[in-house]
């Protein structure tokens, strides 16, 4: 259920001021100030220096398939506002209605241009405007939508307390997540069982150590991720500490 505010709707009991943040958020300048200012300027000129592949991407998408450019679909951000997190469409048209928020490898529902999308990960480039217009932040957990959101624990909440990424250490360390579902009769049962309480604790050690300096080995960590990742074979990956995925 979705209570109605008069600044943005937010999802009904995933959402309680925690009594202590210091317990687990800093409360640097950088946090304060400092990371805000560097999410502006660093959408900001991504969207400017990447315009020429943003047109590139969207003509690809317009000519291989019918239907929108963007993807856009609700997920809970600070606070628990909900927001639309912007993609460009790697799927049919209304595939949300055909099968669940996650996908995993050999989705039916995945366009040919769009799989190509999802390896590189050039879908998630429209985010930097989620960034630039305050939804999101460059580096923070990932954003979930309102029905995952509704299972996390107590203390997992708490990562509603900041804006979410593009990525955080959980996106680096779970960015095989599609092939490792893929591998399982019911996907979606086993992101809920076994992969989703293992993402959010992983983002929730995050929040602790949010500083310049880990945003930016984060970040440089997420493209030497993108450009050398292979995809996993075995399910002998739920046994180490890289999992994989990225949503």
């Amino acid at each position: 259920m979705v209570l109605i505010e008069p600044t943005r709707p937010t999802v009904s009991g995933s959402w309680k001021e925690p009594q202590n943040k210091s317990m687990y958020l800093n409360n640097s300048f950088y946090v304060r100030v400092g990371k805000r200012v560097l999410d502006v300027l660093c959408s900001a000129v991504g969207l400017l220096l990447l315009s020429p592949l943003l047109v590139i991407v969207a003509l690809l998408v317009k000519v291989t398939s019918p239907g929108p450019v963007l993807f856009r679909q609700k997920r809970v951000g600070k606070n628990g506002q909900l927001f639309e997190i912007l993609k460009f469409r790697s799927m049919k048209v209304n595939a949300e209605n055909e099968g669940p928020p996650i996908t995993s490898a050999g989705d039916k529902r995945v366009t040919v241009i769009g799989a190509w999308l999802r390896r590189s990960k050039l879908d998630e480039l429209p985010q930097f405007w989620n960034v630039l217009v305050g939804d999101m932040s460059m580096v923070g957990p990932r954003p979930e939508v309102p029905k995952y959101v509704a299972m996390f624990s107590k203390e997992h909440r708490a990562l509603l307390s900041v804006r979410p990424g593009i990525t955080d250490p959980a996106t680096i360390e779970y960015r095989h997540e599609e092939e490792i579902l893929g591998m399982h009769a019911d996907p979606e049962d086993f992101y809920i069982h076994h992969v989703l309480d293992q993402k959010l604790s992983v983002s929730f050690e995050y929040l602790s150590r949010i500083s310049f300096s880990e945003d930016l080995r984060l970040v440089l960590q997420t493209m030497l991720a993108v450009l050398s990742t292979k995809p996993r074979t075995t399910d002998s990956a739920l046994e180490t500490d890289n999992l994989g995925a990225w949503d």
